[in-house]
């Protein structure tokens, strides 16, 4: 006679994590995506806005959570319920709390770069003062631009408000349009913005047209968190950087399984980078006054990844290379031949984070001959090898680093 074992006892976890947002949607697909690699949980889980506390909360039981909530009462109620939790904000109730976040110097950095490699000698950062990430997206823009030895100009810098719930500080940033709109009249111009995520990046923008500056020619901006119904319903569509919030929930959902095992992670606190920028409109600008400087960098962006070199530069623009390289480098900060690799650094980067394209196919696909080349150039320029960032750009690699 056949026997049939006992049903296994699957671990119950909360997802307490906002559907609102697609920040939060991005890491349950992450956690989704760990559950059908590594075994079956039982969830519990309703959909959120950023600070609601569910009413069952308090009296669950289970094995594990995943938080991403912006309420320290609910921090209150995890705590009382004494089960193993990973934290997807910097909340932090004890030094022992895992919470695994986005890099967000890294993401002020990524939006630097892309405004910078713009030609933009002015820049501005606004923000919601007082929420965490705000805060720190803040401080890392206003640090880059420093070290570039330049000045950026920062949304209500001369205010220092108590630290508010990020909630509770967007909705009270919301509403100050007028403000915004006069800050942004008394900017010098061309300037190059960010903002710290896409809800302020679209006030901006709203902002902007109400006072008449043009977008993207007299401010360019750029959001984050890629939240693209918000991006593609700003007029302009905004760029923004992409954080990788799939790969964010995986790890987090990694840590909790580790932790449901009795195990101890080896690391509390995990940084994510962001994956990259998405261009759009409200960006698409060179901020470059010197005409002949502006059409080098424009040929160069668009033709890179098409093999060409210096002298194509040099037979589109009507000056002598030593002109060429001496105006470039006095505007851009590097050179042409550098430019060119960037472009083709970067185009390599996206296809191996978005694509399954083989090393000698993306070789070709950015104008280099040799894949021997490429590794080697990637690996000095990026700091990893071109299969290892990959592999860093896949959720996939959450589990290769998790402790054993």
């Amino acid at each position: 006679m056949k026997k049939f074992t006992a049903t296994p006892k699957y671990p119950r976890v909360a997802l307490l994590v906002e559907s609102s947002r697609a920040y939060g949607r991005g890491t349950l697909a992450g956690v989704a995506k760990y559950i059908r690699q590594h075994g079956h949980w039982s969830i519990f889980f309703q959909e959120h806005s950023f600070y609601d506390i569910p009413t069952w909360l308090a009296k669950w039981r289970g094995e594990g959570i995943i938080a991403r909530l912006d309420n320290d009462a609910m921090v209150g109620i995890i705590e009382r319920l004494r089960v193993p939790v990973v934290y997807l904000r910097h909340i932090i109730p004890t030094p022992k709390t895992p919470y695994v976040i986005t890099n967000n110097p890294a993401v002020s950095h990524a939006a630097f770069e892309h405004l910078k490699e713009r030609g933009f000698r002015h820049f501005a950062f606004c923000g919601f003062n007082g929420a965490d990430y705000s805060d720190e997206r803040r401080d890392s823009f206003v640090k880059y631009v420093t070290e570039s030895g330049l000045r950026c100009h920062v949304f209500d810098e001369a205010q220092t408000p108590a630290r508010n719930s990020a909630a509770k500080s967007e909705d009270e940033g919301l509403t100050d349009n007028d403000l915004v709109a006069h800050w942004l009249k008394a900017l010098p111009k061309p300037v190059g913005l960010m903002a710290c995520n896409d809800m302020r990046g679209q006030q901006v923008l709203n902002a902007c047209r109400a006072v008449g500056i043009a977008v993207p020619d007299e401010v360019a901006v750029i959001g984050a968190d890629n939240d693209v119904t918000l991006c593609d319903l700003s007029d302009p569509p905004l760029s923004s950087v992409v954080p990788n919030t799939e790969r964010i929930g995986y790890e987090a959902a990694g840590l909790l399984d580790l932790m449901m095992a009795g195990k101890k992670p080896k690391q509390h606190e995990v940084l994510i980078n962001p994956i990259g920028v998405i261009t759009r409109r409200s960006t698409e600008v060179l901020a470059i006054e010197d005409r002949h400087i502006a059409m080098a960098a424009r040929f160069i962006r668009e033709h890179a990844c098409e093999g060409v070199d210096v002298g194509d530069v040099l037979r589109a623009v009507p000056l002598s290379r030593s002109t060429l390289e001496r105006r470039f480098i006095s505007i851009m900060g590097h050179s042409p031949k550098y430019e060119i690799l960037r472009v083709r650094l970067n185009r390599a980067k996206q296809l191996l984070a978005e694509s399954d394209f083989s090393l000698d196919q993306i070789a070709e696909k950015i104008g280099l001959e040799h894949t021997e080349y490429l590794g080697r150039i990637f690996k000095k320029k990026i700091g990893v090898t071109p299969a290892k960032f990959r592999a860093m750009s896949r959720t996939n690699d959450a589990a290769d680093r998790l402790p054993s």
